[in-house]
C-alpha cells in the first residue's frame, strides 16, 4: 500500500493503494488525528533534505516530527523505495520511548495492518516500511544500518560526532533526509547544524520564538518569565543560543579560560612527559585527555580522544600513533578506581591487564565521591590552558556536564545527568583526583637526540 500523489498535509487524510493490484475502485481514505497549528503547517511546506528547526518549549515539535515520519513511511512505495526505514532518534534510548513512543502509537493506530512492537520500540507498516524508536546512548545500535528518513530530537544534549561518524552515513546510499529539531542549549552540535543551514542554501534554517508565535499566551509567558532566571527563560522560549547552560557544573569556568587566553594553540613540550586520564566505558564511550604538567604546576591539555565500541588494542594503538607523531614520551596514565576489576568488553581478563600487556601500566585514582571529584576539577580549572583544536570536543563536554533535573519539583538533583558530555567531564574528574598527589607529576627532562628518540619509538611503547 502506498499513500497517493497529492494529499495535502492540513487535511490529516492518507489515502492507500496497493500497487501490486491493477486500478479498480477509489482507494479508501484512513485520516490520521493530526491537524498541525499553522507554524507546523509552515514548516511541512519549507522542509528540505536537511532540515535544522530551533523550536520554543510546547512548540509541538515532537508531534510535528513523529507526523512527518509516518507521512513518509507511508508514502514509500515498496517497488520504487523497498523496505523504507525511517528513525525517531532522542539522546537516550529512554527518552525517545518516554517522549515520542504514544505519540507514535497514537498516530498509527488507524492504519490497517500495522504492527507494533514494544520491545524493540518499532513499527511496520503493511508496505515494509518502518520506523524505529533509538537513542544515541547506544551508537553500536545505529552503524551499519541504512536509513531513508531521520528525526534527531534534542540535538544539544547530543554528542558532537553524533552526525558525522554514525548518522551521516546512514543516510547516504539511500540519500535520506533529516530534521534536527531541539531547544538551544549553548553551542554544541545542535548549534553547529542551526549555523551550517543558515549558511547553506540547499539545507532549510527555522526558528520559532514564543513572543512570535503566540502558541502559548502572553500572562502564560509572562508568569514564565517571572519564575525562571533570564538565562533560563531566553533560552527556553526565546531559542537562545548564548544563554548559558542551566545547570553546567563547568561552563562559567570554561567561559573565564576563553576570556584569560587559556584555550588557544597549546603547543607539545617534548622535554615534558605526556599524561593520560580515562574514562573506561563497558557499552558505551571511552574517553582520554592527554596532558603535560609544566615546571610551575600549569596543566596543559593538548589532545582529547573519544571512541566507543573498541577494545583495548585500539586505544593503546591510539596512544602509540599520537606519540610517534608528534615525538613525546608517556608518563603516567590514569584510571578510575575500579580499573583493575572490571572488564573490557567480552574479554575476560580486567581492562588493566590488557592494558598493561600491551605495554601501558594504568595507575587507578582514589575512590572519592563524584560531587568531590567534580569540586577538585573545578578548583583546578584556574590553572589549566587548552589547544582549542586538540580539545575541541572535550571542551564541549566539559561546558555542557550539568546536573539533572527533576521536571516534577522544578528543581535540580544533587548528582550529573548522565549523557553525552559525561565521558569527557567523568575523563577529566580522574585527572583532578590523580593530580591531588604532586608527587604524581615528577617531570623527567630527557635527551631528545635522534638516538634516544629511536630507542623510544622501538622501546617505550
Amino acid at each position: 500500500m502506498v499513500l497517493s500523489k497529492g494529499t495535502r498535509v492540513l487535511n490529516c487524510a492518507a489515502y492507500y493503494k496497493n500497487p501490486y493490484e491493477d486500478e479498480g475502485p477509489e482507494p479508501e481514505v484512513i485520516t490520521i488525528p493530526f491537524k498541525p497549528h499553522p507554524d507546523q503547517a509552515s514548516i511541512f511546506q519549507a522542509l528540505r533534505r536537511f532540515s535544522v528547526l530551533v523550536c520554543h518549549r510546547r512548540f509541538g515539535k515532537t508531534v510535528l516530527s513523529v507526523n512527518r515520519l509516518i507521512r513518509k513511511a507511508l508514502e514509500a512505495d515498496p517497488i520504487a523505495t523497498p523496505r523504507w526505514r525511517g528513525a525517531y532518534i532522542a539522546p537516550l534510548f529512554k527518552q525517545a520511548k518516554t517522549v515520542a513512543w504514544d505519540y507514535m502509537k497514537h498516530y498509527t493506530h488507524v492504519v490497517p495492518g500495522r504492527k507494533v512492537n514494544e520491545s524493540e520500540l518499532r513499527i511496520d507498516f503493511p508496505n515494509e516500511s518502518r520506523i524505529s524508536l533509538l537513542g544515541t546512548d547506544n551508537p553500536d545500535s545505529i552503524r551499519g544500518v541504512y536509513l531513508d528518513g531521520v528525526v534527531l530530537d534534542e540535538v544539544a544534549q547530543m554528542a558532537g560526532r553524533v552526525w558525522g561518524e554514525i548518522i551521516r552515513p546512514t543516510l547516504a546510499d539511500r540519500k535520506g533526509w533529516c530534521i534536527f529539531i531541539g531547544t538551544p542549549q549553548g553551542h554544541n552540535l545542535f548549534y553547529d547544524m542551526w549555523k551550517r543551514a543558515c549558511a547553506t542554501e540547499s539545507w532549510c534554517a527555522m526558528m520559532f520564538k514564543a513572543s512570535e508565535t503566540q502558541i502559548l499566551d502572553y500572562d502564560e509567558l509572562q508568569a514564565a518569565r517571572g519564575e525562571m532566571a533570564p538565562d533560563e527563560y531566553e533560552q527556553e522560549f526565546e531559542c537562545s543560543f548564548s544563554a548559558a547552560v542551566k545547570g553546567a557544573y563547568y561552563g562559567e569556568l570554561i567561559g573565564e579560560a576563553e576570556r584569560a587566553g587559556r584555550i588557544g594553540r597549546v603547543p607539545i613540550d617534548p622535554a615534558l612527559d605526556m599524561h593520560t586520564a580515562w574514562d573506561i566505558g563497558v557499552k558505551d564511550s571511552t574517553a582520554i585527555w592527554f596532558f603535560q604538567v609544566g615546571p610551575m604546576g600549569d596543566v596543559r591539555f593538548v589532545r582529547y580522544y573519544e571512541d566507543s565500541g573498541e577494545g583495548a588494542q585500539e586505544y593503546v594503538r591510539v596512544l602509540r600513533e599520537y606519540a610517534k607523531k608528534e615525538r613525546f614520551v608517556y608518563g603516567r596514565h590514569y584510571a578510575p578506581h575500579d580499573i583493575a576489576v572490571r572488564e573490557w568488553g567480552s574479554n575476560a581478563r580486567s581492562r588493566y591487564q590488557i592494558v598493561r600487556k600491551l605495554g601501558f601500566k594504568l595507575e587507578s585514582v582514589d575512590k572519592i565521591a563524584p560531587i568531590d571529584g567534580i569540586n577538585a576539577a573545578r578548583v583546578l580549572l584556574s590553572r589549566c590552558y587548552f589547544d582549542f583544536e586538540g580539545c575541541n570536543t572535550g571542551l564541549e563536554a566539559l561546558r555542557h556536564y550539568r546536573k539533572e533535573f527533576n521536571d516534577k519539583l522544578n528543581i535540580f538533583k544533587d548528582h550529573p545527568l548522565h549523557d553525552w558530555s559525561s565521558h569527557g567531564a567523568d575523563a577529566f574528574r580522574t585527572f583532578a583526583v590523580a593530580y591531588r598527589d604532586p608527587i604524581a607529576y615528577h617531570n623527567r627532562v630527557r635527551n631528545l637526540a635522534p638516538k634516544a628518540i629511536s630507542e623510544y619509538d622501538e622501546l617505550a611503547l
